[in-house]
This record gives structure tokens, C-alpha cells and sequence, in this order.
């Protein structure tokens, strides 16, 4: 049977030595099995002569499939621009806990065989938007995996802010800051402050405030479908951020508008191996217990 991923893409973690040493079995592995094969530019020249070495936006245009060698931080990046692409996105796992990254680095060949033999599950995971209007007009945006997160920026401190929920004021709150999760950010930033775990297939966001300055403030499950609004209060004396995925920070001014809602548009095509099964996941990297019998 002809693979239906004829061109693959190979991005990673650069100047990581066990990254190196898996991008570079995987290079030869699948050019052994006549692959056209991309190689991400930042990690292209560590692999040796002969790679062909693009951006990542010519890995989204011209492949078939992507493989992400990292940790989840390095799926995130990858992601939020080949979500705008129709191409599966599989991961190789270099990093810690590795909830987006399936194959194990050190025997990947089996798993990733019958994947390119078109053994696989298709996964798709909605991404974010992020937006800040300063009277009234738009002054920065971008996409997240995980989550948006208010925060004071580089120390912590509390900060106040309005939340809306499509337009219907919900509260106003003192806090260190405020995540908004998708369910993929649900085990991410969102669960070490206290919020629940959401599974991949809800259609919903979680709102989880960080230290709020009253006890009965709890995380909020909403419809993935609402538009998020949180008005920042004009007495906050400095300027604050935004994290998009803890990668991109967009600056907030006191006063300012952020809105986060779902990106329509885009959407992250997560390529997993046959009997997927995502609490098996949990249960693996959340150290949960086993069966009892």
C-alpha cells in the first residue's frame, strides 16, 4: 500500500542534543523509505548536508505530514502556524510529560510505520484568538493551543479587571491575573491553578482565575462558542500581558479591552497512532492508578 504522505516535514527543538540525534534517525529512516523529506530552517543545518531546509509556513504549503520533535512547547509553536494549513501534525516526544506528543523517541520506527501506511486517528483540536482594543481599535492578536492568559507581566502582583461572557457582565475581579483554556490547555497552565480537566472532544473554554483575592471565586466551565471579554481596570498602574501558549505576549494598557474567543478559521489536525486512547494518556502522565482488577 502507497503511503499517502509523500512529503513529510521534520521540525524540533534546535541546538537540543537528543532532539538532534532523533531528527536525525528520522531523516534517514523515512528518505530510506523514499520520502520526500523538509527540514525545519532552525534545526536543518545541525542535520548534516543535503537537507532541504525551510520555514515553516513552506512546511504547512507543501507537506503532507509534519513531525514535531520536543516537548509539548514545541508542538504549541509548530501548531499555532500549521493550523492553518490541512496538515496532520504528529509528535515525538523529547520533552517532560508530552501530552501532544505521541511516539516514544528511542522506537518510534513501528508505530510511525503504520501511521505512513494510513494506520492512524485524525484528531482536531480548536485553537484560540486573542485580541486587545484600545479605544475601540484593534492594537495586537494572535492565535493559542492552550490558553490566553492575563497577567501583571514580569512580577507578580494583583491586578483588576471585569469579566464579560458575550457581552453579559459576570464579575469583576482582584487577582494575579486570569487563564482562558481550551480543553488541549486544560492539563497545561490552567490545571496547576486549580482548574478541572477537560476532554479533547468538549466544546467548551475554562476560565480560571490565578489567586483570586476571594475564596469563593471558582474556575468556570462556558461554551466554546462565547466571547470572552476581560476589561482591564483603568486604576491598574502599569502596563500588563497577555500569553498566547506562554509563547507570544501581547502588551495591555490599563483600560484596555482583551477579547478571547474561538478561532473559526483554524484548527490544529493532530495525527495519532491506532488505539489512541486519551485517558490512557492521563493515566500515564498524571501517575493516576491503575485497574484493580
Amino acid at each position: 500500500m502507497l503511503s499517502e504522505f509523500h512529503t513529510i516535514g521534520l521540525i524540533g527543538k534546535p541546538h537540543h542534543q537528543g532532539t538532534t540525534q532523533t531528527l536525525k534517525r528520522l531523516l534517514h529512516w523515512l528518505q530510506a523509505r523514499h520520502h520526500q523529506v523538509l527540514v525545519e530552517e532552525r534545526v536543518a543545518s545541525e542535520l548534516g548536508q543535503g537537507v532541504e531546509a525551510v520555514d515553516l509556513l513552506e512546511i504547512g504549503e507543501r507537506c503532507d505530514l509534519a513531525i514535531v520533535v520536543g516537548g509539548d512547547g514545541n508542538m504549541l509553536g509548530a501548531a499555532r502556524v500549521l493550523a492553518k494549513y490541512d496538515i496532520g501534525v504528529i509528535g515525538v516526544n523529547r520533552g517532560h510529560l508530552g501530552f501532544l506528543t505521541d511516539l516514544p523517541p528511542d522506537a518510534f520506527e513501528e508505530s510511525l510505520a503504520k501511521v505512513l501506511k494510513g494506520e492512524y486517528e485524525t484528531e482536531h483540536r480548536f485553537l484560540l484568538e486573542a485580541e486587545v482594543h484600545r479605544h475601540g481599535e484593534l492594537k495586537a492578536s494572535n492565535t493559542a493551543v492552550n490558553e490566553a492568559v492575563l497577567h501583571p507581566g514580569k512580577i507578580a502582583h494583583m491586578i483588576e479587571y471585569e469579566v464579560y461572557i458575550d457581552d453579559q457582565f459576570m464579575y469583576s475581579q482582584r487577582a494575579d491575573g486570569m487563564i482562558v483554556s481550551t480543553p488541549t490547555g486544560s492539563t497545561a497552565y490552567a490545571l496547576s491553578a486549580g482548574g478541572a480537566i477537560l476532554t479533547p472532544n468538549l466544546e467548551a473554554l475554562i476560565l480560571v482565575p490565578m489567586f483570586p483575592h476571594t475564596l469563593s471565586c471558582r474556575p468556570i466551565v462556558v461554551d466554546a462558542s462565547s466571547t470572552i471579554k476581560l476589561l482591564v481596570s483603568p486604576d491598574n498602574g502599569e502596563t500588563l500581558e497577555v500569553g498566547c501558549d506562554g509563547h507570544v505576549t501581547l502588551a495591555v494598557m490599563p483600560g484596555d479591552e482583551i477579547i478571547i474567543r474561538r478561532n473559526t478559521s483554524e484548527q490544529l489536525k493532530l495525527i495519532h497512532p491506532k488505539g489512541y486512547n486519551y485517558f490512557h494518556v492521563l493515566r500515564h502522565k498524571l501517575g493516576w492508578g491503575s485497574k484493580l482488577f
